[in-house]
């Protein structure tokens, strides 16, 4: 009850202080906005790209389908692998036609088996406390029905155009009845709206600012997170002025929280909080997230088999591993056309869900520790990957190392004066943490299993005896959490 009665007063100082302030519009005064501590206690959001590009569903591995529209167009193709850069446009022609536009995929865009409840309540179960959906990406099509995307001359919305559903809404409506927090992501740029080819102080004034006004103030979304920024400085987006419009008299001024893309080079320098993407080994003094697919492409990609999508085991070692560092994981799904999210991330989701409701206390509601990790001895470095770093990185670090490469024994985290250390390797007999004093008071569980553990103090390290479990006793699978309490 105690910590129930803390952590209402702290949601109640935190709201308190984002309504007390008045914010103005530049970034001294913008940065001073604080980050609410539900984020950071978070830790496990879910990311969905679905739109028309959905509908073709296919890049080469490696490259991202939702960029489907520019790899089409432009006869480009980059990302992870060797490309002759005109796959999709080759795969285009031969599928559908070369006189099939992009803008066709829009009606084939049904969402007709799309269920929110459904999508509400596996995110639920998966554990997640928040999600962010994309309500438009760079092709333009926005997933509710606005004024502003209809301006290119046709209709290009949601409502209007194949589904003819205000998605962004139903999803909104079916998240907003259970625990977790609904964000919305939203693209600054669009790749071939005309204004942005020919006149961008227009699609900025006209089309850019009342759209993404419109979202916020239809939604109230508890995140916004922007995308598509890096074409111009943030002057030219006018991204301080908005923001102050945001904090400050906008429908969802008292809780929104925003990311840091607002404009070239001011990632991981100004806005709410950090963002990374496919990186590894990061940490701020600020509260951050790392956004990646659990396969290589954000949207749904037919092209990717099964071992392209990482493993459940990589995943929850994935989040440990970023948790550790005081970061979020922000883990991407992609449904299909018709709203089916697909059942290989479904079971993923779900296996994550099943991990965290035994080791959730190690993961929710804890901060960096001292240290993230413990680590053999070893070249600790990550070893250099050309383009985007895959989700086998984790791997290399914990269950199969490479030759002469360190790895990472324990992850750490730590909440209200108690220690967790995370095994990525159920320890045989004894597990061995390193500089780390227990006090008289000390107390060593198993998370998941009852009784606690005999321990000792062997010089600067603690030595815990491990309960020997056949494989139908034990509480989880990839990853095992020690709690030690009240250390000094």
């Amino acid at each position: 009850m105690k910590t129930k009665r803390l952590l209402l007063l702290c949601l109640m100082v935190v709201t308190v202080s984002l309504q007390a302030q008045e914010y103005e519009a530049n970034w001294a005064s913008l940065d001073q906005r604080p980050v609410p501590a539900w984020f950071e206690d978070a830790k496990f959001g879910i990311f969905i790209h679905w739109g028309p590009y959905s509908v073709p569903a296919w890049s080469p591995k490696g490259t991202y389908t939702e960029w489907y529209q520019y790899w089409l167009q432009s006869k480009k193709l980059f990302g992870n692998g060797d490309f002759e850069g005109d796959e999709v446009y080759r795969y285009h022609v031969k599928t559908y036609g070369e006189d099939f536009p992009y803008y066709n995929f829009g009606e084939m865009f049904t969402a007709d088996l799309f269920d929110p409840k459904e999508w509400a309540a596996l995110f639920e179960e998966a554990g997640a406390k928040y999600i962010v959906l994309t309500s438009k990406h760079h092709d333009g099509f926005t997933l509710w029905p606005n004024e502003q995307a209809n301006d290119r001359g046709f209709a290009w919305n949601s409502m209007e155009v194949g589904a003819h559903r205000d998605l962004v809404g139903e999803l909104t409506k079916a998240v907003r009845k259970t625990e977790v927090k609904m964000g919305v992501y939203y693209s600054l740029y669009e790749w071939y709206h005309p204004w942005w080819q020919h006149d961008k102080e227009r699609f900025v004034e006209d089309h850019y600012l009342p759209q993404i006004k419109d979202l916020v103030q239809r939604y109230q979304p508890d995140i916004l997170w922007t995308d598509g920024e890096w074409e111009m400085e943030g002057e030219q987006w006018k991204s301080e002025a908005f923001l102050a419009w945001l904090y400050n008299e906008s429908a969802a001024k008292d809780h929104i929280l925003v990311n840091d893309r607002w404009g070239k080079g001011l990632r991981q320098q100004h806005g709410g909080y950090y963002t990374t993407e496919y990186e590894a080994g990061k940490t701020f003094d600020k509260p951050w997230e790392e956004c990646r697919g659990m396969g290589f492409s954000f949207g749904y990609n037919q092209n990717e088999d099964a071992q392209d999508y990482n493993s459940a085991q990589a995943l929850i070692l994935m989040l440990v591993d970023i948790v550790s560092n005081g970061g979020n994981l922000l883990l991407d799904i992609g449904p299909d056309a018709r709203g089916n999210i697909p059942p290989i991330m479904q079971e993923r989701l779900l296996e994550i869900g099943q991990w965290l409701e035994v080791n959730g206390e190690a993961i929710y509601g804890t901060r960096k520790w001292t240290k993230a990790a413990q680590w053999s001895e070893g070249d600790r470095e990550i070893d250099h990957e050309k383009g985007y770093r895959g989700g086998d990185y984790i791997l290399k670090q914990t269950i199969d190392p490479t030759p002469g490469k360190a790895v990472k024994q324990l992850f750490f985290t730590q909440k209200e004066g108690d220690v967790y250390a995370i095994s990525p390797v159920y320890p045989a007999e004894t597990l061995r943490i390193k500089d780390l004093q227990a006090s008289t008071s000390t107390e060593v569980t198993l998370l998941g299993h009852d009784a606690p553990l005999d321990f000792q103090q062997q010089g600067k390290d603690l030595l815990v005896t491990v309960p020997r479990l056949a494989s139908n006793q034990m509480p989880c699978q990839h990853a095992w959490s020690f709690r030690i309490t009240n250390v000094e």
